[in-house]
């Protein structure tokens, strides 16, 4: 897969997100002890194997390295809807890459625009010169601005 993503950054960021997701609450609530740097130290292990997986030449443990990574940093009864900055972030163009939206297959253009990394307006134009598809309820599909990020980046 060609993308502006390294494999050091998006481990460096999986391990960011872990952290602060899920092992910093742990030590909250938990203490500090030698449980805890273990599992640190497993945490930057596991990233740089999730990095591969994401990055490597298998679309079925990609996507689901993804939607697992996504569903566990980001749990929410609502609908997942990260600010347009997560989407210019490794995991977030990983994600839009190999998966578009992982809950959504509606797209605002303003969110279709942060994974494409342009404009509302630009979005716009792609969708009036037939390059994104629009959906039935409103926006583009997020297979389409999937596919037009593997047309820019196969």
């Amino acid at each position: 897969m060609t993308l502006a993503v390294t494999e050091e950054a998006l481990a460096r960021q999986l391990v960011q997100l872990v952290t602060g997701h899920l092992l910093d609450p742990l030590e909250i609530l938990l203490g500090t002890d030698w449980t805890l740097t273990k599992l640190e130290r497993k945490a930057g292990e596991r990233a740089e194997v999730w990095a591969r997986d994401l990055l490597g030449p298998d679309q079925e443990v990609a996507t689901r390295t993804a939607m697992r990574l996504v569903a566990t940093l980001y749990p929410s009864d609502g609908p997942f809807d990260p600010p347009a900055a997560w989407w210019q972030a490794p995991l977030g163009q990983v994600v839009a890459h190999r998966i578009g939206h992982p809950t959504a297959n509606g797209l605002s253009y303003s969110t279709a625009g942060a994974m494409l990394g342009i404009s509302k307006q630009g979005v716009y134009d792609l969708v009036s010169r037939g390059k994104l598809v629009r959906h039935a309820d409103g926006g583009v599909t997020s297979e389409s601005v999937r596919l037009r990020l593997h047309q820019r980046n196969p």
